[in-house]
């Protein structure tokens, strides 16, 4: 169960389903299962955008879905110290915690429902791990960790924050109030999500009850894309089967479709999505482990930065 949520989606903001007689609705051009694998100390993650073209992903780079785990005591895991440039990550969690800290001497707590926005800019190092709370007492785990482009003119930025606590993030419901849509940056229907951007996007985590559809207006201007977290269902007005780890790219048009099945599985008794797109950058990408820059010199200028401690040192730890 997502940590931020209503008992009643009735009583939230709605958005309206398109007009069909005025909206195009986007087209599903392709259907994609997520690999799985490890990632930091070891801990479990399907690769949301590994075979999709990197074409329709402008401006994102690749997305993460970090369990769901359900650890026993001794067990979670989390990322040793590592460098970023060039982009901003996204770290969203459904359920657990994560405790960060950084270079810049900066850190903070997430809780399940929280986003932390991190622009790397011109370079940070960081770290992500479990509190030693929970190490202890083991328990679940789930997220998503999303990369964003930053368009040329921003990779060289100071490196800040967005702590988005989970009862910042805008939740609003369907027409009908079939769905749960927690909106967490850009702009849905004239609805505002916390999360600030450089390049325009919208994100949102939307839990589809069984049988429901939702018929979301969508930007035209903008990608879309849509990955299941769990549960299953159709996507798209062709009523492609979906179901979690698949994502699904959509094109032209400035609608998009998706359907829960009526039939859950009982560990997921609704299906949750993450919904995404947003307007392409449309500049070079020089992609090398974690840092996006432009050029393949630029890289090269990323790691001498990186060895020479351009990023940052290791704060000491005393005990």
């Amino acid at each position: 169960m997502p940590a931020v949520t209503v008992e009643n989606p009735l009583v939230l903001p709605r958005v309206e389903t398109p007009d069909p007689a005025t909206t195009t609705p986007r087209p599903v051009l392709g259907v994609v299962t997520a690999p799985e694998g490890f990632e930091g100390e070891g801990f479990p993650v399907r690769r949301a955008f590994a075979k999709i073209n990197t074409k329709y992903l402008d401006p994102f780079i690749m997305m993460d879905q970090m369990g769901e785990v359900e650890y026993a005591a001794g067990e979670p895991k989390g990322t040793p110290w590592h460098p970023h440039r060039g982009f901003e990550t996204v770290t969203y969690l459904i359920d657990g915690e994560f405790v960060h800290q950084d270079s810049t001497g900066g850190g903070g707590h997430l809780g399940g429902g929280d986003t932390q926005w991190m622009t790397a800019g011109a370079g940070i190092l960081h770290i992500e791990t479990p509190p030693e709370s929970l190490v202890m007492s083991g328990g679940l785990f789930h997220g998503i960790q999303l990369w964003v482009n930053l368009p040329a003119s921003d990779k060289m930025i100071q490196p800040k924050y967005q702590d988005i606590h989970g009862g910042q993030v805008k939740l609003l419901t369907t027409a009908d109030g079939g769905a749960v849509l927690r909106l967490i940056a850009g702009d849905l229907d004239g609805h505002q999500g916390p999360g600030t951007t450089f390049t325009p996007i919208t994100l949102l985590h939307a839990t589809v009850s069984p049988g429901a559809r939702i018929t979301l207006p969508w930007r035209p201007d903008f990608n879309a894309l849509v990955y299941v977290l769990n549960g299953e269902g159709t996507i798209g007005e062709e009523n492609r089967p979906i179901h979690m780890g698949q994502s699904a790219v959509f094109g032209d048009g400035d609608s998009i479709a998706l359907q829960a099945s009526a039939m859950q599985e009982s560990r997921s008794p609704n299906m949750d999505v993450i919904i995404l797109g947003g307007e392409p950058i449309k500049e070079p990408v020089a992609h090398y482990g974690p840092f996006v820059m432009n050029s393949h010199r630029e890289l090269q200028q990323a790691i001498e930065d990186f060895n020479s401690g351009k990023f940052g040192q290791i704060p000491v730890t005393r005990d």
